[in-house]
């Protein structure tokens, strides 16, 4: 597990938690690389009708199984345009986050819930009812 020691949790305004960077980094840096626990479809059915739904992650070639990073991967907010994009190793069962262009100090990483860093697709909190 690695993740960078200026990474911080703090507030996002309006979503609740969200982590946050105390320096400057280049697009490419890595930012986090984490475990993840890996469950069956089965238990993905049971987790979907859980507050853990919301942070879990399809998991594997067919995305049938789930699974829940270790670290702070499941505190990273969603954008449509994230600064952040996130790796799924399925054999090491393991994901890592790195970003995709320069990010300032003191701003709030994110990833895009739907894979592709800038897929602008709604995501199912974003969806009418």
């Amino acid at each position: 597990m690695m993740r960078l020691l200026s990474l911080y949790i703090d507030e996002s305004k309006g979503r609740g938690r969200g982590v946050f960077i105390s320096e400057q980094l280049d697009a490419g840096t890595v930012v986090e690389i984490a475990p993840v626990i890996v469950m069956s479809a089965g238990d993905r059915l049971h987790l979907d009708a859980t507050k853990l739904h919301d942070y879990i992650f399809e998991w594997g070639e067919d995305r049938k199984q789930c699974a829940m990073a270790l670290g702070w991967i499941p505190v990273y907010n969603h954008s449509s345009n994230a600064n952040c994009e996130y790796f799924m190793d399925f054999e090491e069962a393991a994901m890592f986050l790195k970003t995709v262009r320069d990010v300032q100090q003191g701003e709030e990483l994110t990833i895009n819930y739907n894979g592709d860093f800038n897929d602008e697709k709604p995501v199912w909190f974003q969806l009418s009812d």
